[in-house]
């Protein structure tokens, strides 16, 4: 399992970068504000799927969810539990997750099925444990953004597609900021792969969001190179349904 293994690795750096602010301005500006939006009301039971050190669940609670989290890495599930805001949180794999059928009103996979190496059976497994009626919510890096890369950092940069859009593939990169480097270990998969698994699963995609650094100026739209970005997406978001 090469993603479970190498965010296992990364796990400790990754604390030091999500729960520093300012690392991380895609997330506290782009990403969690969209999320937060299309997420239906607090009600029943909610589960972090991939929380990682927790932080979307203790948003989650401090927003009114009564939420679980679980996460295959150990490291990740010690940092999310000796958290001073912490939640509950599980140890166990996405793929045969350890709650009974329709236990959960809500499955939020925030930056997370793209991490998880069997993806389609995390689907299937969120969508098990959904109650009818109830919800999945998910971002991911936007399936172009990973496909590819700028040619530089100029605002007129051409994007440039590297290799196949349509394969899947292993994406590795290093990020620093300050005294923190992460290694992200992600998969690149094309959209049609995430339909077709919320499909086998039998939910049903209720809105798609496409999220950029657009609109009223922010330190992420307004970051040196961030400008290009305005012309590619860097997540995407979607909202399923479990028929009732």
């Amino acid at each position: 399992m090469r993603m479970r293994r190498g965010w296992e690795a990364e796990a400790r750096n990754w604390a030091r970068f999500a729960r520093t602010p300012g690392h991380d301005h895609a997330h506290e500006e782009l990403n969690l504000p969209a999320l937060l939006g299309l997420l239906p009301p607090p009600a029943g039971r909610a589960l972090d799927l991939g929380c990682g050190e927790g932080r979307l669940s203790r948003v989650l609670r401090a927003s009114g969810y009564a939420v679980t989290g679980v996460d295959a890495s150990p490291t990740m599930v010690g940092l999310a539990a000796s958290h001073h805001d912490r939640q509950p949180v599980v140890l166990a794999d996405a793929a045969a997750l350890p709650f009974r059928d329709g236990t959960f009103d809500l499955v939020v996979a925030y930056m997370s099925l793209h991490d998880i190496d069997a993806m389609p059976t995390a689907i299937a497994e969120a969508a098990r444990v959904l109650r009818r009626a109830g919800r999945l919510c998910a971002a991911i890096p936007h399936p172009v953004n990973s496909a590819g890369d700028f040619g530089s950092r100029a605002a007129d940069a051409p994007f440039v597609i590297s290799g196949s859009y349509l394969d899947s593939a292993p994406v590795t990169w290093t990020l620093a900021r300050d005294d923190v480097q992460v290694t992200f270990h992600s998969q690149h998969r094309p959209l049609e792969a995430y339909s077709r698994a919320l499909e086998a699963a039998g939910l049903l995609i209720e809105a798609i969001r496409e999220v950029s650094p657009v609109g009223p100026a922010t330190a992420a739209a307004a970051a040196a190179d961030a400008s290009r970005w305005r012309r590619i997406p860097l997540f995407l978001q979607f909202r399923a349904v479990k028929p009732d």
